[in-house]
Formats: structure tokens, C-alpha cells, sequence
């Protein structure tokens, strides 16, 4: 039988937190069409000039605040993830990760597998719900790096998980032994999910009616009410709402007091959940007069995660192991 390639999948990550290197990433980043859908004539002068020249600084110091000394969290927990599911598919799969945005790159990984001899490959985009900003550009990517090669592998890709059984099993496990851990009761739990500019809803895109399912199936696995709100606005854009931090800095005046937020549309957590949340969420909970405050980790390499990836993945990889 030939080889068998698995390539976990995520977003992106500049490569240290220093201006230079966030520069290089969201300048990538923010090229990509299927991000910002503005006219390139009219959205690169923007990009070039004010946000390349004023963004990065900034942005830079909010990636040092989570940077660790195993680099960027959204980069290693992707990492252990995979290790964590080499040799569970048998001896002839080989599981290797990349991202869509920096190091290292979907191009780059397709090449090693192929090379490997991996004949098949399975594009795993760790993207429970599926928006054309994430998973669709992943799949364009791994296209265009296909569309280089002279012989290419047999491909599939894993679809969107949003209301998987398993997905929901793992979050409600792992939500639950972190809200047990808490040295008090949340008033509220809040599930963030990242936000997109309304227009892409008004254009068809599934993402924030699979959101609002993965948060009403959670809700019924944890047997408690779940507040929905869409976080990272950018630009003047109208964007899906209610805002994160809006409804954070407004909780305290209608009586609530602790609050844990989960961002579930993450796979692991990143500058989104660690600073976004973690860090500027809860200053603004507190400063507004709440009292508890707790973000829940996402899944990550954590065991939920690993059994969860080992049934998706097992399940799309039908036919091709025996």
C-alpha cells in the first residue's frame, strides 16, 4: 500500500513577536482575498501604507504578552496535536501540520509528504466551523501548491465538525473539568466566537448559523444557558454581534458578576483567546465592575482533542486504510 499523508491545518503565526516578523505575517495575511474582500486597487494602498506602517508594533507587543518559551502557542499546540497522532492510523500514515499563514507553510508540507511518498493525502483544516475566510483558503492554498507539481497525490479534505457528537463530547468534557476547577460559580458562560464582516453571511457563508448550532448543542451537553457573541472586529465593516467585548463591558451593570468565556471556534488557543480574552477581555470585565473572571482553554493537544482528531480523522482515512 502507498504511504498516507495527514496535514493538520491552522490559521497562522508570525515567527517571534517583534514588528518585523508580524509585518511579514499579516502582510501575507491580510493579502489574501478571501480575507479582506475589497478590490485589490483600492485595499493594498490601505494595507501598504497606515496599517503595515502602524499595526505591527502593536501587535507585536500583544504577541509577546502570550509568546512562551516553545514560541507561539497557536504553532505548538498545533505541533503536539500531530505528534500526538503519529502511529495512531497505523504504520503507513505519517501526520505532519502546517499553516496557512507563516511557518511552516501548507506548500512546503505537501512537498515533504509527497517526497515521503505519500501518495494520499488528507488536508485537515482544524476549523470546526466552516467560513470561506479559514477553511476555503486553506483548501486554495494546498491547490495552488498542487497546481506546481508535476505528479500529485490523491487528496480529501475533512469537512467542517460543527455539530459533530464527538466535537460536542470534547468540548462539554473539556469545559467541564475547567468549570469544576474554578474556585467559583460563573453567573454566565459565555461562548466567543470570531467574528466576520456581515456581508459574508449576506454572501452565503455558513459560518454564523454553524456557530449559533455548536453553542446550542453545547448548551443542551452542559445543561446551562450560553451567551453567543462574535469577537476581533476589524475595520469599519459592519461584523457579526453581538461584540465580546461590548457585552463584557456591559455585564456588570445588568447584575453579572463572574463570568467564564470559551471560544469554541478555536482548535487551539492563539493571540485571539490567550490576549484578546485572557488578557484585554478580562481587564475590561473587571474594570467595569465585575468580580470573577476565567477563560477556558480550547481543546489544544489535550486528550479530548486527541481522541476527537483520532475519530475525525479515522473516519475520513475509511477506505484508505484497511
Amino acid at each position: 500500500m502507498p504511504r498516507i499523508g495527514v496535514l493538520l491545518i491552522n490559521l497562522g503565526t508570525p515567527d517571534a513577536p517583534d514588528a518585523g516578523a508580524v509585518r511579514r505575517y499579516l502582510a501575507e495575511f491580510l493579502s489574501d482575498r478571501r480575507v479582506v474582500e475589497i478590490p485589490q486597487w483600492l485595499w493594498q494602498p490601505i494595507l501598504r501604507g497606515p496599517i503595515l506602517l502602524t499595526r505591527p508594533r502593536k501587535s507585536a507587543h500583544a504577541y509577546a504578552q502570550v509568546w512562551t518559551k516553545d514560541g507561539s502557542p497557536l504553532a505548538f499546540h498545533t505541533r503536539d496535536a500531530a505528534h500526538a497522532l503519529q502511529g495512531r492510523f497505523g504504520p503507513d500514515v505519517t501526520v505532519d501540520w502546517a499553516m496557512r499563514y507563516g511557518n511552516p507553510s501548507i506548500a512546503t508540507r505537501l512537498a515533504a509528504l509527497t517526497e515521503a511518498g505519500c501518495e494520499r493525502i488528507l488536508l485537515a483544516p482544524l476549523y470546526p466551523q466552516y467560513c470561506a475566510a479559514t477553511t476555503a483558503t486553506a483548501v486554495d492554498c494546498a491547490a495552488a501548491a498542487l497546481a506546481k507539481m508535476r505528479a500529485q497525490p490523491a487528496l480529501r479534505t475533512l469537512p467542517p465538525y460543527f455539530n459533530d457528537p464527538a466535537y460536542i463530547e470534547a468540548l462539554k468534557t473539556s469545559a467541564q473539568r475547567q468549570l469544576d476547577a474554578l474556585d467559583f460559580e460563573p453567573d454566565l458562560l459565555i461562548a466567543s466566537f470570531h467574528g466576520m464582516p456581515e456581508r459574508t453571511r449576506a454572501l452565503g457563508d455558513p459560518y454564523h448559523a454553524q456557530s449559533l448550532e455548536t453553542a446550542r448543542l453545547l448548551e443542551q451537553a452542559l445543561g446551562r444557558e450560553i451567551q453567543v457573541t462574535f469577537q476581533s472586529r476589524f475595520g469599519r465593516a459592519k461584523w457579526l454581534g453581538p461584540a465580546t467585548d461590548e457585552v463584557l463591558k456591559d455585564l456588570p451593570r445588568q447584575g453579572v458578576r463572574k463570568v467564564a468565556v470559551l471560544t469554541p471556534g478555536f482548535s487551539a488557543d492563539c493571540l485571539e483567546t490567550l490576549e484578546e480574552i485572557g488578557i484585554r477581555g478580562r481587564d475590561d470585565f473587571l474594570a467595569s465592575g465585575g468580580r470573577k473572571f476565567a477563560h477556558l482553554a480550547c481543546l489544544n493537544a489535550s486528550p479530548e482533542a486527541i481522541k476527537l482528531y483520532e475519530n475525525l480523522i479515522g473516519r475520513e482515512l475509511a477506505g484508505w486504510v484497511v
